[in-house]
């Protein structure tokens, strides 16, 4: 089975290469300051390997930049200018497939509740608030779009009904989950993974933004679906002290991820703490 190779972390790299990103935007900022950076960040990834795009909309929504005192449409056109970013990359790097990243609920309340799940509004608000960056993304050139960091099983069944609002989109569907069998919210993932069981606009279904050690029995979890897998490096965060612990070698990365091809994983890449070394590492060890 041939893997396809993602990108690694877009805000770890534009860190290296000197952004600062604290922020409640996050790496969104950037699509106002630098977007060159944006660019480049793209390019290396594609020069490490990757084989796809994610775009820098993950931070970036309308109600964000309007709360900053742009207009509705300013906050339009930025949102679009991030998958522009990404084509020219491709473009420049002579293939591949651009992803738009369509982050959850909890990356703009940059309150951590991505990784818990605790939301203040139920499914038909997380509705509400994603379609108009939604219908921005999935009228914007992208390949598809990727539906990541989703840690509960309302924002799940929230972003199954704008896809069917949106028959010509495709997507991928990746979780932020706390274990090896569940959500962050505590859903076991199989019941997630199950509302899109049979959506034909769905290519895969699984993981980012989770420890490294929770993927193989996640992947386990998903058998009979395609399986897409961007884990963190394997680091945590020390909010005390403010660092990270733990390990981030490449090498050992693209070993993992040898193990989750083996396993049943299709799509492979990295998600935060990960770098364009990360991604070379995958494409070596999954290279068939």
């Amino acid at each position: 089975m041939s893997t396809l190779v993602l990108d690694g972390g877009l805000a770890t790299h534009l860190e290296a290469l000197g952004a600062d990103l604290s922020d409640d935007l996050w790496s969104a900022r950037l699509l106002v300051e630098d977007p060159a950076l944006i660019r480049r960040v793209h390019a290396d990834y594609f020069a490490a390997g990757a084989q796809v795009a994610t775009t820098a909309s993950y931070q970036a929504s309308v109600p964000g930049f309007v709360k900053r005192g742009m207009s509705e449409r300013e906050a339009a056109d930025l949102i679009a200018l991030s998958v522009e970013l990404a084509v020219q990359a491709r473009d420049e790097a002579g293939g591949g497939l651009v992803a738009a990243s369509v982050g959850p609920y909890g990356a703009y309340l940059a309150n951590g509740a991505e990784y818990t799940g605790d939301y203040d509004l139920d499914e038909d608000g997380l509705v509400a608030w994603h379609r108009p960056r939604w219908e921005i993304l999935a009228g914007s050139g992208a390949d598809l779009l990727a539906c990541e960091t989703i840690p509960s099983f309302a924002e799940a069944k929230a972003i199954g009904r704008l896809l069917k609002e949106t028959p010509e989109a495709k997507a991928w569907l990746a979780f932020s989950c706390r274990d090896d069998k569940h959500l962050n919210d505590g859903t076991p993932i199989r019941l997630a993974a199950a509302l899109f069981a049979d959506s034909p606009q769905v290519v895969a279904v699984g993981v980012n933004c989770t420890s490294p050690a929770h993927i193989p029995g996640l992947i386990r979890q998903l058998a009979g679906f395609t399986i897409v897998v961007y884990p963190n490096s394997g680091e945590t965060w020390d909010a005390d002290n403010r660092r990270w612990l733990g390990t981030a070698d490449p090498a050992e990365f693209g070993e993992a991820a040898r193990e989750w091809k083996e396993l049943g994983a299709a799509l492979i890449g990295g998600c935060c703490r990960t770098t364009p070394e990360h991604v070379r590492r995958v494409r070596e060890a999954t290279a068939e």
